[in-house]
C-alpha cells in the first residue's frame, strides 16, 4: 500500500489513474484509518462501508471523473445521500433517512468520490463546537478534550487526523472556517450561490449558508469547487461564473496585491494575543511576498447588525424544528431537542414575518456599505477566531440558561459571520501555531465572486509556509 497520508485527493486520484492503487484499496485504507482513530476522536457517526466497497468495485463514472476512486466524508447536515441517515445531529431526526441525493452529493458522486462515512455535527449546526447530545463530543486531534470547532467539527477532526485528505463541510456563520482554524486545515467559504443547496432548498436563511469542504491542501479545495460549483435549475440566484478553473488559480502568481489587515473585532470583543500574533505574522509574510500591506482601523459594526442576524438565525431554527410537524403530523416536544435549539426556535416564533424582512433588508444594506469600503483591497486579513481552541463544555447551554452557549459563541467567533451576511468568499489559512502547539487560523476575505484571488493568495502562502506535514498527536499514521 502507498503512503496514504502523504497524498491529497488529487494525488490519490492520480495513483488510481496510474493503476498504482485500486479504489477498493483506498476505501479499505480509509476504513482502517477511521477505526484506528475514531474511538478517541468520535468524528465519525455513521459508517457507509458496504456501499463504499460496492462502489469501489463498480465501473467508474463516464466522462473521465477527476476524483474516481477517492474516498470522501459527508457532514451529517444538508448532505442528503440516498439510503443513509441525515440527522443534523439531533434526536428529532435520529431516524431520518434520505430518499435522494442532494445536488452537491450528486456532483461529488459524478466526480468520482466514494462516500465512506458521515461526520459528527452539533445539533442543527447552531454552535461553533461539535458536542451534540445525540452522538457525544468530537475531540480535537491536536488536544483531546478540546473542541475541533463547529459545525463542521467532525469533518475537520477526521481530516486533521489523517483519515482522509478532505471532507464535506458547510458554513452558515463560520462553520467551515472555524473548524479549519481549530484543526490546522484550509477552509474556504465560497461566494453566496456558488454551490447549489438544492433540490431541498433554494437558499437557507437568506443565503447565509454555503456548501464546500475542509481540506489539507489548497489545490484540493480549488479542484473540489471546480466540480461542484454552478447553479442548478430552480436556484433563486447564482454567483458570477469563474473565468477559468479554480485549480489553475492555485499556481497562478497573484501579482502585487493591496491587502489590509485588522485585529480588532467589529463587535468589540477582545482578541486573544495568540490570534493577534497570527494576523501580524501573516501580514508580515504577505509583505515579504511582495504585497502592499496596510493596517486598517477597527470598523465597529452597528449594534443592530447582530440583532438582525439573530432574527434571521432564530427564524431558521424555528423553520427547521417546526418542519417536523409537517413531516410526521405532530409537533416536536421540548425533550426531543437540546435546550439551545428549543429556545432559539421559540425566539424565532416570537418575531413577525415583517420583522424578518426588515432584518434581512437591514443586513443587505449594511453589507453593501461595508463591502464598498473593502473594495479598495484585494483581500482583508483578520483572525479567524478571537481565541484559540477551547475545552469541551465551553459552550454549555443548560435548560436554566439555554442561550448561554450562543452568547459564548459571540465572544469566540466574532469575525466570520459577516461574510455569511455579505455573501463574500472567505478562507481560514493555517499559518500559525501557539506556544501550546494549537493551530490558529488566519482569515482572508475576498471581493464578492472573487474566489480566484483568494486561491492565488492561498497557493502562494502554502508554498511559502507549508502546513501539510504538520501532524497532531492523534493521527492515523501514529495511532
Amino acid at each position: 500500500m502507498i503512503d496514504f497520508g502523504r497524498f491529497d485527493c488529487l494525488g490519490l486520484a492520480e495513483l488510481v489513474r496510474a493503476k498504482q492503487v485500486s479504489p477498493l484499496e483506498l476505501v479499505e485504507e480509509a476504513i482502517a484509518r477511521i477505526e484506528r482513530v475514531n474511538p478517541r476522536l468520535n468524528a465519525i457517526v455513521h459508517r457507509m462501508y458496504d456501499d463504499a466497497r460496492a462502489t469501489a468495485q463498480a465501473v467508474p463514472p463516464s466522462g473521465g471523473a477527476q476524483f474516481w476512486g477517492v474516498p470522501y466524508l459527508l457532514k451529517d447536515i444538508l448532505a442528503a445521500c440516498k439510503g443513509h441517515p441525515l440527522t443534523s445531529g439531533s434526536r428529532l431526526f435520529e431516524k431520518n433517512v434520505a430518499g435522494h441525493d442532494s445536488y452537491l452529493v450528486e456532483k461529488l458522486r459524478r466526480a468520482g468520490f466514494i462516500f465512506v462515512a458521515k461526520t459528527n455535527v452539533p445539533e442543527f449546526g447552531f454552535l461553533p463546537t461539535t458536542e451534540p447530545e445525540l452522538f457525544g463530543a468530537c475531540h480535537n486531534p491536536w488536544k483531546l478534550g478540546y473542541s475541533p470547532g463547529g459545525s463542521s467539527g467532525g469533518s475537520a477532526a477526521a481530516v486533521a487526523a489523517g483519515v482522509l485528505p478532505a471532507a464535506h463541510a458547510n458554513d452558515g456563520g463560520g462553520s467551515i472556517r472555524i473548524p479549519a482554524a481549530c484543526c490546522g486545515l484550509f477552509g474556504l467559504k465560497p461566494t453566496r450561490g456558488r454551490i447549489s443547496v438544492g433540490p431541498d432548498f433554494g437558499d437557507i436563511m437568506s443565503g447565509f449558508v454555503a456548501e464546500h469542504a475542509v481540506t489539507r491542501s489548497v489545490r484540493d479545495s480549488a479542484a473540489i469547487l471546480d466540480v461542484t460549483q454552478g447553479a442548478m435549475t430552480g436556484d433563486p440566484y447564482a454567483a458570477p461564473p469563474p473565468a477559468r478553473p479554480y485549480l489553475d488559480e492555485v499556481t497562478t502568481h497573484p501579482g502585487r496585491l493591496r491587502i489590509g489587515f485588522m485585529t480588532a473585532s467589529p463587535s468589540g470583543v477582545p482578541t486573544h494575543p495568540d490570534c493577534t500574533a497570527a494576523v501580524h505574522s501573516a501580514a508580515k509574510l504577505c509583505e515579504e511576498l511582495g504585497h502592499q500591506v496596510e493596517e486598517l482601523p477597527a470598523l465597529p459594526a452597528p449594534p443592530m447588525v447582530m440583532e438582525a442576524f439573530m432574527v434571521v438565525w432564530a427564524a431558521g431554527a424555528s423553520a427547521t424544528i417546526d418542519s417536523v410537524t409537517f413531516l410526521r403530523g405532530r409537533p416536536p416536544t421540548e425533550q426531543e431537542v437540546e435546550p439551545l435549539s428549543w429556545a432559539l426556535a421559540a425566539l424565532g416564533r416570537s418575531h413577525s414575518a415583517g420583522m424578518y424582512l426588515m432584518a434581512q433588508t437591514l443586513l443587505q444594506r449594511i453589507a453593501r456599505v461595508a463591502t464598498g469600503v473593502f473594495d479598495a483591497y484585494d483581500a482583508i486579513i483578520t483572525p479567524t477566531l478571537a481565541e484559540p481552541p477551547l475545552p469541551h463544555g465551553s459552550f454549555a447551554s443548560p435548560r436554566e440558561n439555554p442561550l448561554a452557549g450562543l452568547e459564548r459563541a459571540k465572544l469566540f467567533a466574532p469575525f466570520t459571520a459577516f461574510n455569511n451576511i455579505s455573501g463574500q468568499p472567505a478562507m481560514s489559512v493555517p499559518l500559525f501555531y501557539n506556544a501550546d502547539g494549537l493551530p490558529i487560523g488566519v482569515h482572508f476575505t475576498g471581493r464578492y465572486g472573487d474566489e480566484a484571488t483568494l486561491f492565488r493568495i492561498a497557493g502562494q502562502l502554502e508554498q511559502a509556509r507549508p502546513w501539510a506535514d504538520r501532524r497532531p498527536p492523534t493521527h492515523a499514521d501514529s495511532a
